[in-house]
Order: structure tokens, then sequence, then C-alpha cells
């Protein structure tokens, strides 16, 4: 029992030294993370409801994970071969498709959670 809480402390270990690298060291995860605190501060000021914070939440822990699984694809295939190569650039350019793929879901989701909250607060009040 012993043996394995040190095997998963030194997994969380790991695990935090993983997320630390990719916070500090890769600006578009810096972007997206900056993009998703705007995205849960403007749910906490417009009140969302508990389920739409709960599916911006999930949203911004999947688009966050894509990005760090683009980056692990980036390294391993950088680790494979610095020369270019065709089989490569596919798996680094499906590796960034898949981020952009998300991060277009991401922002569909908080323009249909968000959306009609700031246009009732902001625009369509005043009319």
């Amino acid at each position: 029992m012993v043996e394995a809480l040190k095997k998963h402390r030194i997994s969380f270990k790991n695990a935090f030294a993983g997320l630390h690298y990719a916070i500090t060291s890769q600006p578009n995860f810096k972007i997206h993370f900056s993009l998703a605190a705007v995205a849960l501060a403007l749910g906490f000021f417009l009140k969302i409801s508990f389920l739409e914070m709960a599916i911006l939440i999930l949203v911004i822990i999947v688009c966050l994970t894509i990005e760090m699984v683009n980056t692990a694809i980036e390294s391993v295939t950088d680790l494979v071969t610095e020369e270019w190569r065709e089989d490569a650039k596919i798996a680094k350019d499906v590796s960034a498709g898949m981020m952009l793929l998300t991060a277009i879901g991401a922002i569909v989701t908080a323009l249909l959670i968000l959306g009609p909250k700031i246009g009732e607060r902001f625009l369509w009040r005043s009319f």
C-alpha cells in the first residue's frame, strides 16, 4: 500500500511538471489559458447557470488538454527526426488541426452560452 502511494506521488509530481512546462513554455497554451480565464470571469459576471458553467469548464479542460497533446506530439516528432519528412509534417499538421478544431468548438460553445447573455446585458437592452 505504501509503495502504491509512493508511485502515485511520483506520477502526480511528473504530471504537475508537465502542466508547469505547458504553462511556462508554450505561447499558445498561455493564450488558451488567458481566454479560458476571461470566459470563466464572464460566466461569473453574467451569472450563467450551473449547467452552463459546467459545460464551459468541460470545454476549457478539453481545449487545454488537446493543446498539451499537440505539444506532446510535436515534441515526440522532433525527437524522432529533426529533418524535414512528409510523415513528420503530417503528424504535426494533423495535431495542429486537432487543436484548431477544438478551439473552434470552444468558441462556438462560448458564443452559444455567453452570447445571448452579453446581448441581453449590453446590446439589446438599450433599444
